[in-house]
């Protein structure tokens, strides 16, 4: 619930009452009423959150169905409205190998309808060969976000690149007193058990375009392995963190990812 004060945002009017001070009264009410009111307002509440979505092009898969993009923008939509009926304020950070939005944090209706604006705009890109740095942005994230707050990341944390930088930059979040929650965002099916049948394919990489051909059963095994591997090394050094690690299954739906998130987080109070 907001907590009520004077000094940021106008809420609404209340009938003076006698004894209440004469500062906030509304004298312009007053003229065209002939009634004492006072203007009241809301203060920002302790809750700062910023949703940092990564638009990098392998979050574009399956590309029938753009199910990740999709299911990150419909869970950062529906996170961002909960948030704002709560009176917190939220911000969005859209991020590929570089930030490309950051918005301010602010619980305003106007500024809810831009963060929604966004999140369309970007649902409906067709631009491609966008590739991923989690961990610079990551590290730009905590450099900027100057206020205690809560940062909900949603990725599918394939950069590629050194796994420790990634786990140095979620590090950096927490050190600067930021909570995180990680949405590890993927096609558990298609992506961490490589479920195919065994025919050739041809895999193209989204990021930059390279083409392979090959039979699926011939690199399963160490496919799967690898990403196994990586997958408990993120969630190990989340834990190590306290940070709340989510593996987000696309084909379980955002609803059903979403719900069982906060049934948990609420029984943690």
């Amino acid at each position: 619930s907001p907590y009520h004060g004077f000094s940021v945002e106008f809420a609404e009017h209340r009938l003076y009452n006698e004894g209440q001070s004469t500062r906030h009264i509304d004298w312009k009410v007053f003229a065209r009423t002939d009634r004492l009111f006072t203007k009241q307002y809301e203060e920002e509440t302790n809750l700062r959150c910023v949703i940092a979505l990564d638009c990098s092009s392998s979050m574009y898969y399956p590309k029938e169905n753009l199910q990740k993009i999709r299911f990150s923008i419909y869970s950062a939509a529906a996170l961002a409205y909960l948030l704002n009926k709560q009176h917190d304020a939220v911000g969005l950070c859209l991020f590929t190998d570089r930030i490309e939005e950051f918005t301010p944090i602010r619980s305003t209706a106007t500024h809810l309808d831009k963060l929604f604006t966004l999140l369309d705009r970007r649902l409906k890109s067709t631009e491609t060969n966008r590739s991923t740095r989690v961990a610079e942005v990551l590290h730009e994230i905590a450099e900027k976000t100057h206020r205690r707050s809560l940062v909900m990341v949603f990725s599918d944390m394939f950069e590629g690149g050194d796994d420790e930088e990634i786990f140095k930059a979620l590090q950096h979040l927490k050190h600067n007193k930021h909570e995180v929650v990680l949405f590890h965002v993927t096609d558990h099916q298609s992506e961490l058990d490589f479920k195919f049948e065994e025919r050739p394919y041809e895999f193209v990489d989204l990021e930059n375009g390279e083409k392979v051909i090959l039979n699926p059963y011939e690199i399963k095994d160490r496919f799967v392995a690898q990403l196994k591997e990586y997958h408990h090394k993120l969630k190990m050094k989340c834990n190590q963190l306290k940070i709340d690690f989510i593996s987000a299954d696309i084909q379980h739906g955002y609803f059903e990812v979403l719900q069982a998130y906060l049934i948990k987080r609420i029984k943690m109070r």
